[in-house]
This record gives C-alpha cells, structure tokens and sequence, in this order.
C-alpha cells in the first residue's frame, strides 16, 4: 500500500512546523525569556511607582521652602553647618567618618 505523495508532503511539512514551533517556543528566545522579560516589566512599575512618590515627596518639600523663609534659612543652616556669630555650638558624640 503506497502513500499518496500528497500525504506525504504533508506529514513532513506538519512535522517540519511541530518541530519549528518547539524549538522557537523553548529556545533562548522563547517563554521562557517572555516570562523573565514580564517580571522585568513588572520590577521596573514598582521601581517607576517608588519613584514617583519620591518625586513628589520632594516637590512638596520644595514648595514649603518656598512658602516659608524660616524654614528655608533652617535648612540652608542646616546642610552648610552655618551659624550666626552669637550662637554656640555644642557637637555631642562620634565625629562622622569621611
């Protein structure tokens, strides 16, 4: 009993794809590298999320400095460690290492 040369074609040709198919499905680019590329995706929201508070975060601080010269001078003070002639500084503790 012969199979017709149509049939044939066929079943390599079926067999071809299947084969085709798995490989790219498995291979290095594949589901595998899908799901690893969707928790990068979702890693990089949180990240971009965290972000976006912290931006705002600042924005907000801004402003009141803004709004505020009182609190404005105490935090220039404050980050150039500067004093008015008439104050006395009392430094308590470990030095902070450089």
């Amino acid at each position: 009993m012969r199979i017709p040369l149509k049939r044939w074609a066929f079943g390599i040709a079926f067999t071809s794809v299947t084969a085709y198919a798995f490989v790219t499905l498995t291979g290095p680019h594949g589901l595998h590298a899908l799901k690893v590329k969707e928790r990068q995706i979702q890693e990089m929201q949180k990240q971009n999320t965290t972000d976006a508070k912290e931006i705002e975060r600042i924005k907000e601080h801004i402003k009141r400095l803004d709004d505020n010269p009182a609190e404005q001078e105490l935090e220039i003070r404050e980050h150039l460690k500067l004093v008015h002639p008439d104050e006395k500084v009392f430094i308590t503790g470990q030095p902070e290492k450089q």
